[in-house]
């Protein structure tokens, strides 16, 4: 059982920047692929970006791209988000999970365990 904890998120201006970061505990933190996904009010859960157990291999949702970056430190249990120019449409709760799948997998499904997430509000 993989326990996950979210914190980071808050209030930011259009154009600035967060960072999220998720502990894990009570499971081997390297046995898992990583993920995080959003979710706004109205809205289904959707991918954002994922990063493998070795933290070799990335991979994220196209709106995202070069303005978000996931990373791991297995060392510590931790995974993080960097996100950078915020806008208003990156507004949702934001939510750690882990999978035990070694394929790329975007779908909710496909994580076994999830974080109680943390907001982040971007405001215009």
């Amino acid at each position: 059982q993989v326990q996950l904890v979210e914190s980071g998120g808050g209030l930011v201006q259009a154009g600035g920047s967060l960072r999220l970061s998720c502990a894990a505990s009570g499971g081997t933190f390297s046995s898992y692929a990583m993920g995080w996904f959003r979710q706004a009010p109205g809205e289904e859960r959707e991918f954002v970006a994922r990063i493998s157990r070795s933290g070799g291999g990335t991979y994220y949702e196209d709106s995202v791209k070069g303005r978000f970056t996931i990373s791991r430190d297995n060392a510590k249990n931790m995974v993080y988000l960097q996100m950078n120019s915020l806008n208003p449409g990156d507004t949702a709760v934001y939510y750690c999970a882990a999978s035990g799948r070694l394929y790329i997998t975007t779908i909710p499904q496909g994580y076994a365990y999830w974080g109680q997430g943390t907001q982040v509000t971007v405001s215009s």
